[in-house]
């Protein structure tokens, strides 16, 4: 080797650990900055680091959230307070229970559901055609379809339920529903049902769930209402019966369901569920039980509240807010009250309600404003009707100009009628539903300042309905209506039903109503049905044969553990189960 390489090797030696010494302390003078600099810039500094770090972190996680996707995954449990009792977990006897109608919802499949929408889908059918009459429906439902034993679902047990619930001895509350209409085997999944008249909602009567022939054809008119099968069901749904549990008093405080593996629309649906794997249903006297079991988070989701400000814990839940149509309103019976059967007592009455205050007192504000037999957002209604805005003067000035007067200065009008004196007074009757009984609370303290003198009997809901509604014996009853998602008002207001079992609970008659409902009903073209409708409120309106007070909203609260759920609108409650197969607990993250 050279001097002068030898040399340069020196000096190269010499660079590299000169600039190792540098590097040393450049390091110790970086881990010492922090020391050096003052407080405020050292605080700077780390706070500077701690966003470079947050920003990386942040956008790793963005990209994986870009790049994947959440797939619902089996398993969890959902367990949800219900208010009420349960007694037939039965489609031919649940219509008249809201805790039944919720666990037959899901135990069970019917010919055809709804979406999140109110709007009918596909459930047991495959395909179906409407004669150019409208006389014959044809269905056919989908193959190897199975009950929760196994057995094969056909076309039999589509007709055993159907002819079950026309049978009177089995006292269906749906009886009416399907009287005049017969029915075809075709094959083992085809039928046709044959209408002695069109009725065009006829598809919406095919939402009832279907019962398994060979289980129930052994049982008679007299056992059916006794059979275990009520409270230990054996449907097609998507979810099964597992377990029961009652208290010392023999009533039901649980009923535990398990997802059903063979679900028909497991395979043939997307996403393809059902995925949660229990249900669970605990039942609640009152609802001020019901939340207190939410608050010791003994129970996911509520069947029912009536006021979100009553759960003072929101933070863990989605609270749905429903639009169903259903209505409350004073319903006035003409044939029990002399005072009450003077138009110009009851149009007095719509001019003194307020109904805002109403539902901004009672509801807080979780309702709307209803002046008509046909609700807002459903089909049929029209706004072009008369309103009877509150307007107490008018009421006051309409009920001197008619010769009701305060003669005696008792603060009660009374006017001669037939050579007999009668007094403004009306008896209200209601149940002891919390919201209805404050309703007639606050009714009573609006129409006592026009001069009438109001009485409230407000009794349990049993007692209404035998003692009171089916014998018609009320001169003004608080109570609600609920309306199909294709209403049609022929069972409220047709003088046909005015008695039980018939829904005309005022007890009204009108002859030009009658024919309206009738061609109604029977008539294909949605136009020409709309346009009887909207002639059917203006007469009814006119007549006030009721005030018309308020549609809630349902308030329908869950966990936020529980995904899925996509509901806007339902015709009764028990159809937020309807899609219950999509809902979800476990998750997973999948790459695309």
């Amino acid at each position: 080797m050279k001097i002068s390489d030898n040399r340069q090797y020196k000096k190269l030696t010499e660079s590299l650990s000169h600039f190792k010494q540098i590097k040393k302390v450049s390091l110790k003078q970086w881990a010492r900055l922090p020391k050096v600099l003052p407080l405020k810039e050292r605080w700077i500094t780390r706070i500077f680091i701690f966003l470079i770090f947050a920003s990386v972190v942040a956008l790793l996680f963005n990209l994986y959230l870009d790049k994947t996707y959440i797939e619902p995954q089996m398993g969890g449990t959902y367990t949800e307070g219900i208010l009420g009792q349960t007694r037939f977990i039965n489609p031919v006897l649940a219509q008249t229970n809201d805790a039944d109608r919720d666990l037959t919802q899901i135990i069970y499949s019917s010919l055809f559901k709804y979406d999140g929408q109110g709007n009918l889908i596909l459930d047991l059918v495959k395909s179906y055609n409407i004669s150019e009459d409208g006389l014959s429906y044809e269905i056919k439902i989908r193959e190897n379809i199975k009950w929760h034993n196994d057995e094969q679902l056909t076309i039999d047990d589509v007709i055993y339920t159907i002819k079950t619930i026309q049978d009177p001895e089995f006292k269906s509350p749906l009886k009416n529903n399907w009287q005049g209409v017969e029915m075809e085997k075709i094959d083992n999944l085809t039928m046709n049902f044959k209408l002695s008249n069109v009725y065009s909602p006829f598809l919406h009567n095919l939402t009832i769930g279907i019962m398994p022939k060979h289980l129930w054809a052994g049982i008679s008119a007299q056992n059916f209402a006794l059979a275990q099968y009520n409270v230990q069901p054996i449907g097609s749904g998507p979810y099964k019966f597992n377990k029961i549990n009652k208290n010392d008093n023999g009533e039901i405080e649980l009923i535990g369901l398990i997802r059903n593996e063979n679900f028909y629309l497991h395979f043939e649906g997307s996403p393809k569920g059902p995925f949660i794997e229990n249900i669970i249903f605990k039942f609640f006297n009152n609802q001020i039980e019901l939340i207190d079991a939410y608050k010791r988070r003994q129970i996911d989701g509520l069947s029912f509240v009536s006021g979100i400000n009553q759960l003072n814990i929101v933070n863990d839940l989605n609270i749905y807010e429903i639009n169903i149509p259903a209505y409350y309103a004073v319903f006035f019976n003409q044939t029990k009250s002399k005072a009450l059967a003077d138009k110009t007592v009851r149009l007095a009455l719509s001019y003194a309600t307020n109904k805002e205050e109403i539902i901004s007192k009672i509801l807080s504000d979780k309702g709307i404003q209803v002046d008509s037999p046909l609700l807002p957002g459903w089909f049929g209604y029209t706004p072009e009707t008369s309103i009877y805005e509150f307007a107490i003067e008018h009421a006051q000035n309409i009920l001197e100009s008619a010769e009701w007067k305060d003669s005696d200065d008792d603060g009660i009008r009374e006017k001669t009628i037939n050579n007999e004196e009668v007094k403004l007074e009306i008896n209200i009757l209601t149940t002891d539903w919390p919201e209805l009984k404050q309703t007639a609370e606050l009714l009573k303290e609006q129409w006592e300042k026009i001069g009438a003198k109001v009485n409230l009997e407000i009794l349990d809901a049993v007692t209404v309905q035998q003692d009171y509604i089916k014998t018609r014996e009320y001169e003004a009853l608080l109570f609600g209506e609920v309306l199909n998602a294709d209403p049609d008002p022929f069972a409220f207001w047709h003088s046909s039903q005015r008695k039980d079992p018939g829904l005309n609970l005022a007890v009204y008659g009108n002859d030009d109503i009658d024919k309206l409902l009738e061609d109604a009903r029977q008539s294909i073209d949605q136009e020409s049905r709309k346009e009887k409708y909207m002639e059917f409120q203006k007469l009814l309106i006119k007549d006030a044969p009721a005030v018309f007070l308020y549609s809630p909203t349902y308030i329908y609260p869950v966990n936020k553990k529980v995904k899925g759920i996509s509901i806007e609108k339902f015709s009764q409650p028990s159809h937020r189960f309807s899609l219950i197969e999509n809902w979800f607990i476990k998750t997973n993250r999948i790459w695309k």
